[in-house]
């Protein structure tokens, strides 16, 4: 099935609000070590974040439609895309900000879900990956922390989790699917999802607010968590709660762990919406 074949305008939308609803479950869950969620000492940023988040609904439409409308993952969509995305990124500023990294891994998946509607999460993730090689030859020349970090330490940084296939989006899928046959919660499975993510991202706003030490104390806390048992043992949560002792001690963010949490429980909620069907 070609992207072209791909419904209307309301399956664009409903794509588009599955997304959101990803990234807002993914605001809802708690503890997350380091991370904005709906506890006292994070209540403010977790409701403007909350808020900001229904901002990306226009723009993830647009995306949609336009990588439906276009067919094919070339040069072409990938230039529509930046330039629905740095629109986006204007109205999420004046909503509150927040969700940079996110509206990247969406944008991508939502259109290359768009695009191959039924190719399952391995044929999506790689279709966004096909999507992400492109270079975005109008975006602004200018140097990021990530990009900075990415250069410093070779980490492969958001861009190239992307043009590598989201393989943490895979990982964190895997996790998800597993943690739930163990008989774990909702909750249990995706922060166990995001722990997985969590041991091994070369996560650049890490590397930047921490450096590599503390980078590695935060994977190796992560998977101390998951080698206790994960998060629906007694052993494992006891660890996730002292993993999030540290990181709040310290300040550090694993801020690049969110977004891709996020894109596994948008493929996810499609995935499930299938077996439904």
């Amino acid at each position: 099935m070609t992207g072209t074949q791909y419904g209307n305008g309301r399956e664009d939308e409903a794509l588009a609000r599955t997304a959101v609803d990803a990234l807002v479950g993914q605001l809802a869950l708690a503890p997350k070590p380091g991370l904005p969620d709906p506890r006292e000492r994070t209540a403010r940023d977790h409701s403007d974040l909350r808020w900001s988040a229904h901002a990306l609904l226009p723009g993830l439409i647009a995306m949609a439609a336009t990588a439906r409308r276009t067919g094919e993952p070339g040069s072409r969509l990938r230039a529509d895309l930046g330039a629905i995305g740095r629109s986006t990124e204007h109205t999420l500023a004046l909503a509150g900000g927040g969700h940079r990294g996110t509206l990247w891994t969406l944008g991508l998946l939502v259109a290359a879900t768009a695009l191959r509607p039924g190719a399952g999460p391995a044929g999506t993730t790689a279709l966004a990956g096909q999507l992400a090689a492109h270079p975005d030859r109008r975006a602004p020349r200018r140097p990021s922390r990530g990009s900075t970090m990415s250069a410093r330490y070779g980490a492969a940084g958001a861009r190239g989790e992307a043009r590598a296939g989201f393989p943490h989006v895979r990982r964190a899928l895997t996790a998800l699917t597993a943690s739930r046959a163990r008989g774990a919660t909702v909750t249990q499975a995706r922060l166990d999802a995001l722990l997985t993510v969590m041991s091994t991202l070369q996560d650049t706003e890490l590397l930047y607010s921490a450096g590599p030490l503390g980078l590695r104390r935060v994977q190796a806390g992560a998977r101390g968590v998951l080698d206790a048992g994960g998060t629906a043992t007694k052993p494992g949560a006891a660890a996730l709660r002292a993993l999030d002792a540290n990181l709040t001690e310290h300040t550090w963010v694993p801020r690049g762990s969110a977004p891709l949490l996020t894109g596994a429980l948008f493929l996810d909620a499609l995935k499930l919406a299938g077996a439904r069907g």
